[in-house]
């Protein structure tokens, strides 16, 4: 999943619809995201030793990724997202609309000397 906790999203569907908002947590597993002020619902608490007040507590609950797209830092729009992979070996995440970098997923990597197996599987594949 390309979304990351911290990035600011735009919810697409449902009734907090066009809500711009940060990721609190992302479920990978269940391919969902919880996202600050966004989902509410109420949990009604018992007065107890923790909660000495009670009553109607509200939370976030995780809405689902395909419902929500990525504000763009550059030009502040609501975008998909892609991946770029450099010729360094770098990946980093971009957005569609203006092609703007959103944030790097795996810096550049150093260059390796090549090992005894490689230059052995290479010669066979060229031969």
């Amino acid at each position: 999943m390309l979304i990351r906790s911290g990035d600011m999203i735009e919810v697409q569907t449902g009734n907090s619809r066009g809500k711009r908002a940060k990721v609190i947590s992302v479920l990978n597993d269940k391919g969902k995201i919880v996202v600050e002020g966004v989902n509410l619902v109420y949990r009604h608490m018992k007065r107890s030793q923790k909660n000495q007040q009670g009553g109607r507590l509200s939370k976030e609950m995780p809405i689902d990724v395909s419902n929500v797209l990525i504000v763009c830092g550059s030009c502040s729009k609501a975008t998909r997202i892609g991946v770029r992979v450099s010729a360094d070996g770098g990946k980093s995440r971009f957005c569609k609309k203006c092609s703007g970098e959103l944030s790097v997923l795996r810096p550049p990597r150093a260059a390796k000397a090549l090992g005894k197996k490689a230059v052995a599987s290479k010669a066979a594949v060229s031969t």
